[in-house]
């Protein structure tokens, strides 16, 4: 990571100095024109990937250039949540030529090229972003032709500058000022449904040592169900979460079809923890300690108070004693990913589209990333079943074994789903708070002028989001760059953005997708069928020359498409 950061840092003039402008404003960079006829683009080049490859397993069979405007998915298995899988903007379309350079010099990650309604003008680092109108956007164009991301971790901050009038809007607004912002006419406060979840997860590996112990006592199941039943979820939510937050009784969330099908979880039981992690061996408790990043988010308000609570009623219900270790967030994010985050630790999700798909699939399938170690084979199986399946009735019963099982095994333990808010000046027209968190700045606009300001939780990671699964992140990547399809404003629903339409085959097994014609890049380069190939493929297989991102991780394709191509050999 830190080798990754330094060649952006050095790309952009280093850390603390802004993207470097042209004398437009705009960042320096040259259109990439590719020469000649459109040569058609298909991947794998020496055809259809096998499905039935030992190791494999993967949904993508092959993506093909049919003709210019026109892209072929071919599928290993029907998949019913396929439109908005390739909505999320982990798979947003970059320019091909661009991407050959960029990508290898890590000069993508600071100055992307997109086909959205914004472009970066400047970042800022350590303080703020600006955003400025996309020349070359199809659309309509954006209310106001200059957005400014600013960032703060503390919500008191974020509500003062608010109120000052510095900013015109705010994400998650704390749990005690919701009632401030609605008491206030200048104010308008725009809240969201808990389409998320907080977990306190565990890394199950034998070697994964929390503090100082010589094995993991994670590794023990029993452990696992022992410490599940030994926190009070309720007190947690009741003293950290604003009004509208739930227990989780399930990990998915019960908004989303099939989340809550099946047995709830642990109810709290102090004493039957404590016999139980007595059986296991530890009658007097072990020494751990609990990992988070103290970024603000709709899941986890207060992350540092919430793991203080936790710390307490470990050790006063199971005897269980814990250091609090806290990560910069992105560090952190990487470590949770290669599985480097040990003992307990402090994280959580947000829908990225409503389907259990995305929420059991990327935290348990089979191609989920190692931060709970070691997956459990029965456990993924059920989620396969459930995921490759049309039928409700199977579905159905896939879902109830999926939730049965993650009980049992107890990888995380669901804390909440957390009520949250977005906070706008009330005369801002077109302000809302979207159930995704991907909030367009583009149909926003102040009656101030011209210049939208925002301020949310924390900086963004980087802006190539095929690699990253950071919320803030993925924001400024809604801007500025476009997939095939995106969720519609305000909702949930995968409407068609670059495509105009994807339509699958009667076996569900293809998906054939129409694009649109005369778009073009920020930096002027054409928008074809090629880019979408390209896109695609540098996530899809980690032998292509472009699999490099930022960590080259990229756990939203291996999470939501089951495996890579040419995946690693099993450590």
């Amino acid at each position: 990571m830190f080798t990754v950061l330094g060649l952006v840092l050095a790309a952009c003039g280093g850390q603390g100095q802004s993207t470097s402008p042209s004398a437009s404003g705009a960042p320096s960079v040259q259109p990439s024109v590719s020469s000649g006829p459109f040569a058609p683009m298909s991947y794998p080049a020496s055809g259809p990937a096998d499905c039935k490859a030992k190791g494999y397993n993967g949904e993508m069979k092959e993506i093909k250039a049919v003709d210019e405007h026109t892209v072929q998915f071919s599928l290993c298995y029907p998949d019913g949540s396929f439109l908005s899988k390739i909505a999320f903007s982990a798979f947003q379309i970059q320019d091909s030529q661009y991407l050959q350079t960029a990508m290898v010099s890590h000069l993508l990650l600071a100055r992307p090229v997109g086909t959205g309604p914004y472009m970066l003008k400047e970042w800022q680092r350590g303080d703020h972003m600006t955003l400025q109108a996309n020349p070359n956007y199809w659309g309509d164009k954006p209310l106001v032709s200059t957005v400014v991301v600013k960032w703060s971790s503390e919500a008191a901050q974020r509500l003062v500058e608010l109120q000052a009038g510095t900013v015109d809007g705010i994400d998650n607004p704390g749990t005690d000022d919701f009632k401030t912002i609605e008491a206030n006419p200048a104010l308008k406060l725009y809240k969201r449904a808990g389409l998320n979840i907080a977990y306190l997860g565990f890394n199950n590996q034998p070697k994964a040592t929390g503090f100082d112990n010589s094995k993991n006592p994670m590794a023990n199941e029993k452990v696992r169900q022992a410490i599940a039943m030994g926190i009070d979820r309720k007190r947690i939510v009741d003293n950290f979460y604003p009004a509208g937050s739930t227990v989780a009784d399930f990990f998915t969330p019960c908004e989303i079809k099939y989340g809550c099908v099946g047995d709830k979880w642990y109810g709290f039981d102090a004493a039957a923890a404590k016999k139980m992690l007595a059986d296991a061996g530890f009658p007097n408790g072990f020494t751990t300690k609990i990992s988070l990043r103290d970024v603000v988010r709709g899941y986890l308000p207060d992350p540092k108070s919430v793991a203080q609570e936790i710390q307490s009623q470990l050790k006063n219900n199971l005897g269980i004693t814990t250091t609090i270790d806290v990560q910069e967030s992105g560090a952190y994010l990487d470590n949770a990913s290669a599985g480097k985050l040990t003992g307990l630790y402090l994280l959580g999700w947000g829908a990225d589209y409503p389907d259990q798909t995305d929420f059991v699939d990327y935290h348990f399938g089979q191609g989920a990333s190692d931060q709970f170690g070691a997956k459990f084979p029965d456990l993924v199986a059920a989620i396969q079943k459930g995921a490759q399946s049309a039928d409700d009735a199977v579905r159905t019963s896939a879902y109830t074994e999926v939730n049965k099982l993650i009980k049992q095994h107890v990888p995380m333990i669901p804390l909440a789903h957390g009520a949250s808010a977005t906070a706008f000046k009330a005369d801002v027209s077109g302000a809302y708070a979207a159930p995704l968190t991907d909030e367009r700045f583009a149909v926003m606009k102040p009656a101030s002028g011209d210049q939208l300001t925002f301020m949310q939780n924390a900086e963004p990671i980087s802006l190539y989001c095929g690699d990253e699964t950071d919320g803030e992140t993925l924001r400024l990547c809604e801007q500025i760059n476009q997939g095939l399809y995106t969720y519609k404003v305000g909702g949930t629903d995968a409407v068609p953005d670059l495509a105009t339409e994807c339509t699958p085959s009667s076996d569900q097994l293809t998906w054939t997708c129409k694009l649109r014609q005369n778009v073009k890049f920020s930096n002027g380069s054409s928008f074809d069928a090629n880019d979408v190939v390209t896109s695609y493929a540098l996530e899809w297989d980690t032998k292509h020359p472009l699999h490099i991102g930022r960590t080259a991780a990229f756990d939203y394709w291996k999470g939501l498409f089951g495996n890579f191509l040419n995946p690693a050999p099993p450590a």
